[in-house]
């Protein structure tokens, strides 16, 4: 099944769009709940995840509990430092939860939710549906992770976004499933429409340069001033646009293992404190409640037009 890249978009005609407070700039904080779900060879895989803080040292086959314990410090302590600054700060995020990591720590994932953020579907585990060589497999991983969040939080998610590239029907899947948006995207700064053959799905772009994976790149963020001066900047550049009348919206990725640590929770801190700055310049939503009102201002543009008295030939 072939996907048709699409490089116009909307273009120079851009809807018009004004978030709940008034702001154009509609900001989402995304923080990936992975851990466990990793490739380890505890887990009965055959090697060991190897991108993190250091590259796995073992060979294929072989234990690596240095890998393991790397992973597992965001669960056991970076968790909760997003959940008392996001608490402090009084924002709502979107944590994108991978089934197996759920199955481990339900009670962890309750407590997301019970703190007042979205869960979303990452994935079974922490791979790129890409890899799926079948669409019934991956059904059933999409619909197994959903009924596992909801089982261990109280809530179904309605949004989804895997680990790098998903396969050529995931969104297929998505519509038929009844998600209200997919999130594996960076092709835009707005929520768009992607046409299926089950229906129309919503997309809320991503971004992997707000994100803090780049710590983790031999080109990336060092200080955790490097990661939030560049938020900062985005953040400029967008309220500057909106200013001008454009409607837009920016994703900022954390990682419970990477900007959990002590250092790189500093620029988390900074982020808050920029948004808080901003105040009513912005909107800080989860990316549900985005999706919602993308949706409600589209059929209310749609709506217009259809009232919209057809024009009368001249003369």
């Amino acid at each position: 099944m072939a996907i048709e890249r699409d490089l116009r978009g909307y273009g120079r005609a851009r809807p018009d769009i004004v978030w709940p407070n008034g702001a154009r700039v509609a900001v989402s904080l995304v923080v990936n709940f992975e851990e466990g779900a990793e490739l380890a060879v505890e887990q009965g895989d055959a090697e060991t995840e190897r991108y993190g803080e250091v590259a796995s040292t073992s060979p294929p086959g072989v234990r690596d509990l240095v890998q393991e314990q790397v992973f597992d410090y965001g669960m056991r302590a970076g968790l909760w430092r997003f959940l008392d600054a996001f608490a402090e700060a009084d924002v709502r995020s979107t944590f994108m939860m991978c089934g197996r990591a759920v199955e481990r720590v339900p009670d962890l994932a309750r407590a997301v939710t019970e703190a007042g953020h979205e869960p979303a579907v990452h994935g079974w585990r922490w791979l790129p549906h890409a890899l799926y060589g079948d669409a019934e497999t991956e059904r059933r991983d999409i619909e197994r992770t959903r009924d596992v969040i909801t089982l261990a939080t109280g809530v179904t998610p309605v949004g989804f976004m895997t680990r790098g590239s998903q396969s050529a029907w995931t969104r297929d899947l998505l519509a038929e499933l009844g998600f209200a948006y997919d999130s594996n995207a960076l092709d835009d700064d707005l929520p768009y429409w992607s046409r299926t053959p089950k229906g129309s799905m919503l997309v809320l772009p991503y971004g992997f340069d707000t994100n803090d994976m780049k710590f983790f790149h031999p080109n990336g963020f060092v200080q955790p001033e490097d990661f939030s001066n560049y938020v900062s900047a985005a953040l400029a550049t967008l309220v500057e646009e909106a200013e001008r009348g454009r409607s837009l919206m920016l994703s900022i990725g954390f990682h419970l293992r990477i900007c959990g640590r002590p250092a790189r929770f500093r620029a988390v801190k900074a982020i808050l404190a920029e948004l808080k700055r901003l105040d009513s310049r912005v909107w800080v939503a989860t990316r549900a409640d985005i999706a919602a009102h993308f949706r409600e201002a589209a059929l209310g543009r749609q709506g217009r037009c259809q009232s919209q008295p057809a024009s009368k030939p001249a003369g």
